[in-house]
């Protein structure tokens, strides 16, 4: 659980809500449906154009990843490349094959595969390669979703305050419908805003984060996969693999 991702998002609602009410402004002034409704369903169905259906569910998922990253641990990733290279140095590359059925990620069996297949070191490097950079190109299009929200959500809460505009010029001869109209205006302008700079653009740059975390895992595994490929000694590719981590 990442705790820091819960208090941010407690300490940005509650200094914006904590201000409103040092103000004298009450919380009830800031719970219209109808502004919700404008800015969060314009936002979702402009993601939604945009986006495949694929790209969209799988970007909303990885929203979870704010709160609770990948478990991905670099060190027990070295602690494995250096027991297979201790493995690979006693008895050979073949007695590795024992160890691809029991690794849960594709990539690492993939990879250990192919050590054991006997690719050279350079083409073991090009396919490991190209498989990361379409894994990284996946992810950062899925969580280009959030950032896509974090960019039409001012917009569409300018429209909805647009709207409530029209309503009050509508009314004008009704003074009991001007302050709904008013409201909703200004409203749709917080929501839109807010939402943006609270919630989807932070939750964007946060998976980017984690997402360039995981790439650099990878190219860390993939070098010393190359280590053992190449017979280097088991704590020069212990140095290289910690250099990615610092």
């Amino acid at each position: 659980m990442d705790k820091i991702s819960i208090y941010g998002i407690l300490v940005g609602f509650i200094a914006i809500l904590g201000g409103q009410m040092l103000e004298g402004g009450h919380l009830e002034s800031l719970l219209q449906p109808t502004a919700f409704l404008i800015v969060v369903g314009g936002t979702l169905g402009a993601v939604m154009l945009q986006s495949p259906l694929p790209v969209f569910i799988s970007g909303l998922k990885m929203a979870k990843w704010v709160f609770v990253p990948p478990s991905e641990a670099p060190n027990e990733i070295i602690g494995q490349v250096i027991r297979w290279s201790h493995v690979a140095r006693k008895e050979g590359l073949l007695a590795l094959e024992a160890h691809i059925d029991s690794l849960p990620d594709p990539f690492a069996r993939r990879g250990l595969t192919l050590l054991v297949d006997g690719a050279e070191p350079e083409r073991l490097r090009e396919v490991l390669e190209v498989e990361t950079g379409t894994y990284e190109a996946q992810l950062k299009q899925r969580a280009r979703v959030w950032e896509a929200a974090g960019g039409y959500s001012p917009t569409i809460g300018i429209l909805g305050a647009v709207m409530g505009l029209i309503q009050v010029m509508e009314n004008l001869t009704d003074p009991s419908k001007l302050g709904t109209g008013i409201a909703v205006a200004f409203v749709a302008t917080i929501y839109g805003v807010g939402l943006a700079n609270l919630a989807y653009l932070p939750i964007f740059k946060k998976l980017f984060a984690i997402i360039n975390h995981l790439i650099v895992l990878r190219e860390m595994y993939v070098d010393g996969l190359i280590g053992i490929a190449n017979g280097d000694n088991p704590h020069i590719i212990e140095s290289r693999m910690q250099g990615y981590i610092g």
